[in-house]
């Protein structure tokens, strides 16, 4: 059974409707495509149109003017005029100071498992020798400047603040700068301040939206040029740094946020059900999608749909997770544990929970091959990944996870390649390299290495390749 936008279950606070509950075997192309590509639909394509238009006049503004432009859309977005675009570290300082206890423990813990996660998966140096007298090496470099971006306004994010500035130094970045939304009061939230402390970032400005891209990219008179940004943001933010990445290294495109999860019998509906509930209540545009595998499939899949509606009745968040759930919920059975895992890697999650029998879990595991980040077991909720198990939640969406990795410290390090020829070595490559170099035309290339062949290359006279 495919449903598109159907009553699916009668709460408290009215009926549940998702996208679809169906059969894998039976999913119509229609709906198949939708959740595949995770486009939008006629009138939002309008308004991603109008997202493009509008983001590239703010670059634009920012590429000419600057600080200036800056300040007038603080004004215009934020409704708040800014003395300065950049806050004091004493006011970070106080921020960390104020904090409340317990919040302060909580991402002192973060700061400290993502700082030694990170740190055992810092890239190393190598060398190798292909022949003898040839050497090949490449060399960690870290980059000098980062941007990082925090989200904020009507909500703040301290989490995406970690996730960027703490892998940049321990990558070993020289600068790391922040740029997040100002309050109503001027300045950014006080959370992500007291983040900005504890994570031992440089600089802070008090610049959001697409302006706040622009700057890190292009440079103004306040706002440093950065080798890279990263971090998470609105639809303006992630435009943004796709028209800017001809002008600056980005993470990966981003979009809303994404979970898929596969069960089997084992699986416990209620614990399912709050997963679902908790990744849908990020956005309206939110992608959360349960596959059911097994005998017992359809009855799982029934007892889902009820869990579901009954953990959204009690949400605080519930407007926003229907809004989710009916344009991109889904919850579908499959009798085959094959068909299941196929529909993981086309549909390639932000997240993937996998909760499955013990004795099916690795097998099952070494056969997905495109998620962002997959969380092994009930107990692996992805609550714990986006804040304090120390893995990085700036993952791939749109099913972006079959190319792109989460943000790592390979994202704040380059490579510089290197290579030692011995003349011995050069007189055994000499002749097969000028070959090569005759058969694409590169008569110049084949003279400077045939030279090498010669006891005095003074005495080479040019081989030019038979034209007939």
């Amino acid at each position: 059974m495919s449903v598109s936008n159907a009553s699916l279950h009668e709460g408290a606070r009215g009926p549940l409707v998702l996208r679809a509950v169906a059969s894998l075997l039976g999913l119509s192309d229609d709906v198949r495509r939708l959740l595949m590509s995770r486009a939008s639909d006629g009138s939002a394509g309008d308004r991603s149109a109008n997202v493009r238009a509008r983001t590239g006049d703010i670059i634009a503004d920012v590429r000419k003017r600057g600080d200036v432009a800056l300040h007038e859309m603080a004004r215009d977005f934020d409704g708040v005029p800014l003395t300065s675009l950049e806050i004091p570290r004493g006011e970070w300082q106080q921020a960390l100071r104020a904090l409340d206890a317990d919040l302060r423990a909580a991402l002192e813990r973060s700061v400290t498992n993502i700082r030694a996660v990170h740190s055992a998966f810092m890239p190393t140096s190598v060398e190798t020798c292909p022949e003898p007298g040839i050497t090949v090496g490449r060399r960690v470099d870290p980059l000098a400047r980062v941007g990082v971006y925090a989200p904020g306004g009507r909500a703040a994010y301290p989490s995406s603040l970690l996730m960027g500035a703490i892998p940049a130094r321990v990558a070993g970045v020289r600068e790391v700068i922040v740029c997040t939304p100002p309050s109503l009061s001027g300045k950014p939230s006080a959370v992500v301040l007291a983040a900005a402390e504890l994570a031992n970032v440089d600089r802070v400005f008090a610049v959001g939206g697409a302006g706040a891209i622009a700057a890190m990219a292009l440079g103004t008179a306040s706002i440093p040029r950065v080798d890279r940004i990263v971090g998470p943001g609105n639809a303006y933010v992630a435009e943004a740094k796709l028209q800017l990445v001809g002008d600056v290294a980005i993470d990966s495109p981003a979009g809303p946020s994404e979970l898929l999860v596969l069960a089997d019998a084992s699986a416990n509906v209620e614990v399912l059900a709050r997963e679902l509930a908790a990744q849908a209540e990020h956005d309206p545009q939110a992608a959360v999608i349960a596959v059911v595998f097994g005998a017992r499939a359809n009855e799982i899949q029934i007892s889902l749909v009820s869990a579901l509606a009954r953990v959204v009745n009690a949400a605080p968040r519930a407007e926003t997770i229907r809004a989710s759930l009916a344009e991109r919920g889904a919850i579908f059975s499959s009798e085959s544990v094959d068909d299941a895992i196929e529909f993981a890697n086309e549909w390639a999650a932000e997240h993937l929970l996998l909760s499955v029998s013990q004795e099916i879990q690795e097998s099952v595991l070494a056969r997905l091959r495109a998620a962002g980040t997959i969380f092994i077991g009930e107990s692996s909720s992805v609550a714990f990944g986006d804040y304090m198990t120390g893995a990085n939640h700036v993952l791939p969406t749109a099913g972006l996870a079959r190319c792109y990795s989460g943000l790592s410290t390979m994202d704040f390090v380059r490579w510089t390649s290197w290579q030692r020829v011995t003349p011995a070595a050069a007189a055994r490559l000499a002749n097969d390299v000028g070959v090569f170099a005759d058969a694409e035309g590169l008569p110049s290339h084949a003279l400077a290495a045939r030279s090498w062949a010669m006891p005095d290359a003074t005495d080479v006279v040019q081989r030019t390749p038979q034209s007939e």
